[in-house]
């Protein structure tokens, strides 16, 4: 498979740091930032075992924006 760009956020939550894909529903966690992505990826990674997929549907032009509330 091709190797494709997934935008994550990651965000800490009490003493865990959690990393989520914005383009599908799956996430992770780890104590720092990186264990989180590294964790998130090996979650991808897992989620795609056995699947027989050309390109993985994406969501196109994704950006982040701050709301004031």
């Amino acid at each position: 498979m091709k190797k494709q760009d997934l935008h994550t956020i990651v965000w800490k939550e009490d003493k865990l740091f959690v990393a989520k894909f914005l383009e599908i529903e799956l996430a992770s966690q780890g104590k720092t930032k990186k264990e989180a992505i590294d964790n998130l990826k090996e979650a991808f990674e897992l989620y795609l075992e056995g699947e027989n997929i050309g390109k993985f549907p994406l969501i196109e032009d994704v950006t982040t924006q701050t709301v004031s509330i």
